[in-house]
């Protein structure tokens, strides 16, 4: 169960959230509150995170409710916007929002590309699928690794992520089927 984190200022501003590492605010928390209430019955074996605040207190929301303990996997931090970071995505130049979604090896300047998000979370989601016979697994992480991590599951190219909404608060499930992996659900509210 990928968990993406609760809201924070800066996702409700329409910020570009990379690395930057605001808390939730308080309609964060209580979205956090509502999704843990719905995960713990589903008894997780594993409560994991990425290391960025936003998701680490999501998580312990989670973990909370769950009785367990919150094990932090960098694979699964934001990607890097670099010095887009903390900038208003419509305030960005046209020519670069069109080279960013047409090219997966683009990086903004200091940044991370597409390509390297997937090939994280290409790894991360392989390993953690292969764990599920131990019980299901909660990772809260952020939009990109989660739509990386639906790309892989559907064996789909990185870029197909921008045709994908993610809100905040939602579950994303990928479990382990026949013939590979399979998208149970995505952007569950």
């Amino acid at each position: 169960m990928l968990v993406r984190h609760g809201q924070t200022e800066a996702n409700r501003s329409g910020v570009l959230l990379g690395r930057l590492d605001p808390p939730l605010n308080g309609r964060g928390r209580e979205q956090l509150a509502a999704v843990a209430e719905r995960v713990a019955p589903m008894a997780p074996v594993r409560v994991l995170s990425s290391p960025l605040l936003r998701a680490r207190e999501s998580a312990d929301l989670i973990a909370a409710r769950c009785g367990s303990a919150v094990e932090v996997d960098d694979r699964l931090v934001e990607v890097d916007y670099g010095e887009y970071d903390g900038v208003v995505l419509t305030e960005l130049p046209p020519d670069l929002v069109e080279k960013w979604r047409t090219d997966e090896h683009f990086a903004p300047p200091g940044g991370e590309t597409l390509a390297a998000v997937q090939a994280r979370m290409t790894a991360f989601t392989a390993e953690r699928v292969g764990q599920l016979v131990d019980g299901p697994i909660v990772a809260v992480s952020h939009v990109s690794p989660i739509k990386a991590a639906v790309c892989w599951a559907l064996e789909l190219p990185a870029l197909a992520a921008w045709r994908m909404r993610l809100d905040n608060a939602t579950l994303t499930r990928i479990t382990a089927g026949p013939d590979g992996p399979v998208l149970a659900s995505f952007n569950e509210h």
